[in-house]
């Protein structure tokens, strides 16, 4: 039955790996965390005079360098000077040179995030009047392509390695002590220690090129690298590694002194109790040194763990926004009690499939683990709610925002953990005793004992020859061995234990990949905030007349499937001869946001036969699409047609002609 199972699992295992990986893969670019929520000139915005200056106001404290904010003319030259500067607050501000002549500017800005993230955009405005402009500024942040690619798997693959190494070192202190002896489990947590390390060194190289150029030649500038060791991150990458130098030590002891002391396991698991008896120094003949050693192990594996879970929380979302002396060890908690679920579980996995029949998992380390992943799970609950209620702040949040859309996804797949975990809990109470007596029945002889030689003479020869009679000897050891680990998984219920841990691990990496998607996401609060400060930021540029002359034109649209009726807005600013911007909002019948598979738009101005001009705009939320940089040639009625479609078969086109220019 093994080797029926082992194929399995290993397609299994890979075909879970396979979907973690296109979770990943097919997950949008990481969204920035700070936005950009007002500018003076205003987006768009046409002034009669040369500005002395241009300011950028964020949702959240930002950092900037030389470069961080250019205004180009509509040659491409820049007509900055001198370094940004931040006058107050989160606004930010850049000086232009004096005398600048009439037509449209554009503002290209690269920052990075209170929370690590880098943020770019670009908008235009215009002195005069619009003009024709050259500038071309790419769509493509630092954090697309290859290295945003290798950065977010570096993060990945850094959480991964966090949980296995500090949740298998866990299992072992907590759950099952013989565990330290089995090469499987020691190659397991060693494996977390190795992938944490590399990805920490890893996502420092790379720091540099994401948050500016994006460019995989800068991944080894040394110049960037000094930057990156300079700020909060890179400060908060130096103390993960220094704290996995103490990680090695710990494991060291772990595997050597402590392996060497640690209970016997036998079948019945009855040492892995008096191991536990000995770790709670409750045990009545457990050694003295045997207590002291799992004690500082516990306390000095706590605190490492800790601080590479405050390495996360010091450089990301917990270290920004609200009550951030709260959530910065909540994050910890949370941290540490995922680790302990989902390291364990990874690790008892290990156990179930790979433990040597000498040192067998048994089911009072199983119980063990479930009392342990219970737990984690209510202390999962508790910091969960808290961190939700920050980082979203309303329940429209859930369902409007990106980010709440990703945590009902991972609420869904914990509650399917819960699920199977439960699963696991009822085939542990029925496991069948590890020593399986009616099996040594079965060959008429105690359990654990080998069968009787045959007496033939070429066994009384290899009596004689001691190497012949060693290699019999281990013969005969490998055979016992493999009859009573067959005998062991023809258990049912440990078959059945097996399989439904195997299933909670799976959906474990899926959700672990969630995970790291969400500390990529803008929170659900900064973007609502956002679209409320740019909903202002438009209002108060239209009552003061600039962006004046912007046409919005609404017209519902029914493409006769299901769910096919709604109304779609289109909003131009500032609606004249040259650079515009356009927005694009759909609602659903009840008045609510929704997103569509396909939104385009095309522009035609009959009476001169111009057009119709295509605009492919980017989905920036759901249910509002944007493009900037819409060129209308000149003034006229224009048509303006939006074609959607809402499913691979149903789309409808809908105009309306508005007088632009």
């Amino acid at each position: 039955m093994t080797q029926t199972i082992a194929p399995r699992v290993r397609t299994l295992v890979l075909l879970i790996l396979a979907v973690a990986g296109a979770l990943l893969a097919g997950a949008a670019p990481a969204s920035a965390h700070a936005a950009l929520t007002g500018s003076d000139p205003a987006q768009g915005a046409v002034v009669d005079t040369a500005p002395s200056q241009v300011s950028l106001t964020f949702s959240e404290p930002i950092a900037v360098s030389d470069d961080s904010v250019r205004v180009l003319d509509p040659k491409g030259e820049r007509v900055d000077k001198g370094d940004p500067a931040n006058p107050s607050g989160t606004t930010y501000s850049v000086r232009l040179v004096s005398g600048l002549p009439d037509g449209t500017y554009t503002v290209a800005y690269q920052v990075v995030s209170a929370d690590s993230h880098p943020v770019a955009g670009a908008f235009t405005f215009s002195i005069g009047a619009p003009s024709e402009t050259t500038v071309s500024v790419s769509a493509q942040g630092s954090d697309d392509g290859l290295v945003g690619w290798l950065y977010g798997f570096g993060r990945y693959v850094s959480y991964a390695g966090f949980v296995v190494m500090a949740g298998g070192a866990a299992f072992v202190l907590a759950c099952w002590g013989p565990g330290a002896r089995v090469r499987a489990v020691q190659r397991l947590v060693v494996s977390g220690w190795l992938a944490l390390t590399a990805a920490t060194l890893g996502l420092l190289m790379l720091r540099g090129s994401y948050t500016t150029s994006g460019k995989a030649g800068d991944i080894f500038d040394l110049t960037l690298l000094g930057d990156v060791l300079q700020t909060k991150t890179g400060a908060a990458l130096v103390s993960r590694l220094l704290l996995l130098a103490a990680a090695a030590l710990f494991i060291a002891v772990l595997f050597g002194a402590y392996a060497r002391t640690a209970p016997a396991g036998g079948p019945d698991d009855h040492a892995d109790d008096a191991g536990s008896d000995r770790a709670e120094g409750s045990g009545d003949g457990g050694e003295p040194d045997q207590r002291d050693l799992t004690f500082g192990l516990a306390v000095g594996g706590t605190v490492v763990s800790a601080g590479l879970a405050a390495s996360w929380a010091m450089s990301e979302h917990a270290s920004q926004g609200i009550q951030a002396g709260v959530a910065m060890p909540v994050h910890v908690v949370h941290l540490l009690a995922v680790a302990a679920w989902l390291g364990g579980l990874t690790a008892l996995l290990v156990a179930l499939y790979r433990a040597p029949v000498e040192t067998p998992v048994g089911r009072d380390a199983v119980r063990r683990f479930s009392r342990l992943a219970f737990g984690s799970v209510v202390t999962l609950a508790v910091t969960g709610v808290y961190q939700s209620w920050r980082q979203l702040g309303s329940w429209s949040a859930f369902t409007d925002t990106r980010y709440g859309q990703l945590l009902l996804v991972k609420i869904v797949l914990v509650a399917v953990m819960v699920a199977a975990a439960f699963v696991s809990r009822r085939w542990t109470q029925r496991l069948a005793d590890a020593r399986m007596p009616a099996a040594a029945e079965e060959v008429g002889q105690p359990a654990g004992t080998a069968p009787p030689e045959a007496p033939d003479a070429k066994q009384a020869e290899a009596g004689k020859d001691s190497v012949r009679a060693a290699q019999l000897a281990r013969q005969r050891a490998a055979a016992e061995a493999a009859r009573q680990k067959r005998l062991r998984d023809a258990d049912p219920n440990r078959f059945g234990l097996r399989r439904s841990v195997l299933a909670e691990a799976g959906v474990a990496v899926v959700l672990l990949a969630v995970t790291t998607v969400l500390t990529q996401t803008e929170p659900g609060r900064t973007e609502q905030d956002a679209r409320a400060a740019t909903a202002t930021s438009s209002s108060a540029a239209a009552e003061t007349g600039q962006g004046s002359g912007a046409v919005s034109l609404t017209m519902p649209f029914d493409t006769g499937g299901q769910n096919g009726k709604g109304v779609v807005s289109v909003d131009l600013d500032p609606a004249r001869v040259g650079d515009n911007v356009m927005h694009v909002y759909a609602e659903g019948p009840d008045g609510k946001p929704v997103d569509v598979p396909e939104v385009k738009i095309a522009l035609t101005l009959t009476a001169q036969d111009i057009g119709p001009l295509p605009v492919a705009p980017d989905r920036i939320a759901t249910g509002h699409w944007s493009a900037s940089g819409v060129q209308i040639p000149m003034a006229g009625d224009w048509k303006v047609e939006v074609t959607v479609r809402t499913s691979d078969i149903d789309q409808v086109t809908v105009s309306k002609n508005a007088q632009i220019g």
